[in-house]
């Protein structure tokens, strides 16, 4: 997995709607490396291909740890990151943001405001929780069934009263990372960091939740604040990558799955694994996503991952009913 990154990566370069020979391509990576003049193939590779590239695997690598923190912290196998209405958050404030035009200089304020909306749904989870007197997994997922369900009906509202916005927030929602680069990468990386360490800090109290919250009190395991934290950690990543390429799913339900099967439930190895599987899985899906339509036409990254991924984990549930 470790080779099959920078090999998927380097490999991805050479995929794209304008042609580039791979001795353009070769040229290019050098005169990154060496610092050597601009030339066109120099900017088609840099500024153009990898910042993408990068952008869709560390989006994948967000979303495969997040959802195999979700599965741990809520000992359900069909929990994945936008099971708590962090993802609806961070649409309601990207279908916000292009209802009102929002713009700035260089970054736009889509994933900005992306990035808050998730960060407020996660906060009204856990004050909707702890309202209910704890922080358990059945008032977490209570919590965010109502919140995105009321950010659901705040996303038709925004549609319903600025139509002419209507395509590009449909659009948006299915994910997608046409003309992102290295600018959204600097957006999310610190989110990512962060939200990565609070996780690997809290996996060993991760591992003891899934055996249960007595279970994990009798050990000395403070069972709420573990609770909040992962959650936070697994926020974070969520709401980093959804804040720059929309909602793509299945890689947080997926590639956590498949995994849990190879190598077994220890939490900082799975959650290793998920990181470069789910990093690789979206880096091909976005390259075949820009690729498959003639005439650079892209299809948006979620359709892709959604068209693999729901028979690839239909085909998982079925072999895991096999006697």
């Amino acid at each position: 997995m470790a080779a099959a990154v920078p090999l998927s990566i380097y490999a991805a370069l050479f995929f794209g709607s304008y042609p580039l020979p791979a001795e353009a391509i070769h040229q290019a990576i050098g005169a990154m490396l060496h610092g050597q003049a601009e030339s066109q193939a120099l900017v088609i590779v840099r500024d153009i291909r990898l910042g993408r590239i990068l952008l869709s695997f560390l989006t994948g690598a967000a979303l495969a740890v997040s959802g195999g923190v979700f599965q741990g912290l809520l000992r359900n196998p069909l929990a994945d990151p936008f099971t708590l209405g962090i993802s609806s958050g961070a649409a309601c404030g990207a279908a916000l943001a292009l209802g009102m035009g929002w713009t700035m200089a260089g970054l736009s304020t889509l994933p900005l405001a992306a990035l808050g909306g998730a960060f407020a749904a996660m906060i009204l989870v856990l004050a909707m929780s702890r309202l209910a007197g704890d922080f358990s997994r059945e008032s977490l997922v209570l919590g965010g069934i109502v919140v995105s369900t009321f950010l659901g009906a705040a996303i038709a509202l925004i549609k319903s009263l600025n139509e002419e916005s209507v395509a590009a927030i449909v659009f948006w929602i299915m994910g997608s990372f046409q003309g992102r680069g290295f600018e959204h990468v600097e957006l999310m990386l610190p989110y990512m960091a962060a939200g990565c360490a609070l996780v690997l800090f809290l996996a060993r109290e991760l591992d003891i939740l899934g055996l249960g919250s007595e279970q994990a009190a009798q050990v000395g395991v403070s069972v709420g604040r573990a609770r909040i934290g992962l959650l936070i950690g697994a926020g974070m990543l969520t709401a980093a990558a959804v804040s720059v390429s929309g909602i793509i799913g299945f890689v947080g339900l997926v590639v956590p799955h498949l995994v849990r099967m190879l190598i077994g439930t220890d939490s900082r190895p799975l959650l290793l694994f998920s990181a470069l599987g789910g990093g690789i899985l979206l880096l091909w899906s976005d390259v075949l996503a820009r690729t498959i339509l003639s005439h650079g036409a892209e299809l948006p990254v979620g359709v892709v991952t959604a068209l693999f991924g729901g028979p690839f984990f239909c085909l998982i549930m079925a072999r895991g009913r096999r006697p």
